[in-house]
């Protein structure tokens, strides 16, 4: 595998063996979660084989706040939140986990950088669908509810029907 530099030089994958820089890809594939590709290659020099694995590189996601102050995204915000609108509802801590690794994967980070009032909408989405008393117990932090009509405009929104986009 030849790979650029930043310098433009350009370097092949070294051989664990014999340190040779050419080899050729014996057999390729993809990861079982697809998020990398496993290659098996073989030394020209040597003929010895060894794995090598592919990853894209992730984007590190900052997180603007309303006051445009900027901080890198952390799950354990969203499960502390999420673990604290739950307590003393019927939700595991592995659906509590599942909701926040469906938030990350929807995050749009194109340029890197995600509204907080984003993630806190695809929280609130996605609790939701889990139990709707932990849904309002949410969006009363992450909306900052000022009074009980709040409360009431939030559980009229979770009685309508998802928007299903037709």
């Amino acid at each position: 595998m030849r790979a650029l530099e930043p310098s433009g030089i350009v370097r092949s994958m070294r051989c664990p063996a014999c340190g040779a820089l050419e080899d050729r890809v014996v057999d390729s594939r993809t990861s079982e979660d697809g998020a990398s590709i496993r290659r098996r290659r073989q030394c020209e020099r040597c003929a010895a084989r060894f794995t090598t694995f592919e990853r894209v590189e992730e984007v590190a996601i900052v997180v603007v706040k309303r006051d445009g102050q900027q901080e890198p995204f952390d799950r354990c915000k969203i499960e502390s939140g999420l673990v604290a609108a739950s307590k003393g509802r019927p939700i595991d801590s592995d659906t509590i986990r599942a909701i926040v690794t469906t938030v990350e994967d929807r995050l749009p980070v194109r340029s890197g950088q995600v509204e907080s009032a984003q993630v806190g909408a695809l929280a609130l989405e996605e609790l939701r669908q889990v139990d709707g008393v932990a849904a309002v117990r949410f969006a009363s932090v992450y909306k900052a509810f000022d009074d009980p009509g709040d409360f009431e405009r939030e559980i009229q929104l979770l009685a309508e029907p998802p928007n299903t986009g037709t």
